[in-house]
């Protein structure tokens, strides 16, 4: 399995963790986000399992518990924490036990965890506040593991896809480099900001970035269906919403209806050692 070298990236001036509105915005339409949004590989999962020294998750940022879904198959017990109440009352539907707060405001209540994970969901916490919280509720040999699905578009896909975009909406930050092959290059921001929060809190050992490989194959439809659940779009005015849907769509149909999405899955993870 690769390991994405441990790279220094510039860190952006803008904290995603300080924009609570856009992290806020999914649960907006809870059902589509669950029903649309990628899993996780298998693999990560069993391999975060195996590495917890018990059976004990606490998913952070849970939203709808589609990771906190994936450990439960996996046999571990989930208690997820999630601020948004629309996404927790979805998650509870489907099974699993949620906590409603912030991760930092979130009181434990002298409960502790063989594994604290974050699906997706990491760079919207304070990674020095994330980090503390996670070393106070586990346990040692307890394993801290934030992942990100992170997609990378073919290129020419990924240039049809950019001039919607850049016709609909021309203030987007929307990006068609890092939409493509240097896509894990804009992620290792928030890689970078996760394990230096890790190193800063102390008390866990050296963080290692785990990278899982994988494909999926998206219709036209399961694609649009995806797309309202993008941080980009979930603030989106409803008839630029349409206008981008339409012409994503437009562009899937060109290419036959459907398109291969490669995903590369990257876990910042690290152990705990010691009292922070």
């Amino acid at each position: 399995m690769p390991t994405i070298p441990p790279e220094r990236v510039p860190l952006s001036e803008h904290e995603p963790h300080e924009r609570r509105q856009a992290a806020e915005s999914f649960g907006s339409d809870a059902e589509r986000y669950d029903r649309a949004r990628p899993r996780y590989p298998e693999g990560m999962v069993d391999r975060i399992v195996a590495c917890s020294p018990g059976p004990d998750v606490l998913d952070v940022g849970c939203g709808t518990g589609i990771a906190a879904r994936q450990f439960q198959a996996a046999g571990s017990r989930v208690l997820g924490v999630e601020p948004d109440a629309r996404m927790t009352d979805l998650a509870r539907q489907l099974g699993v036990e949620v906590d409603v707060a912030t991760f930092e405001g979130w009181d434990p209540a002298g409960r502790e965890f063989d594994a604290v994970v974050a699906g997706q969901a990491w760079h919207w916490i304070d990674p020095v506040a994330g980090a503390s919280k996670a070393a106070q509720v586990l346990r040692p040999g307890g394993r801290l593991a934030a992942f990100w699905n992170v997609f990378q578009l073919p290129p020419d896909v990924a240039e049809a896809f950019a001039a919607v975009y850049r016709r609909v909406m021309p203030d987007s930050p929307f990006n068609l480099q890092v939409m493509t092959k240097q896509a894990l290059y804009g992620y290792q921001v928030l890689f970078t900001k996760a394990a230096d929060g890790i190193r800063e809190v102390g008390g866990f050992s050296h963080p290692e970035q785990w990278r899982f490989d994988w494909k999926w194959s998206y219709t036209r439809d399961a694609w649009l269906d995806q797309m309202p659940t993008h941080a980009a779009l979930t603030q989106l005015p409803p008839d630029k919403l349409a206008e981008v849907l339409e012409g994503v769509g437009a562009a899937i149909d060109v290419m036959g209806g459907s398109f291969m999405m490669r995903y590369a899955t990257v876990a910042v993870t690290a152990a705990r050692t010691a009292a922070a």
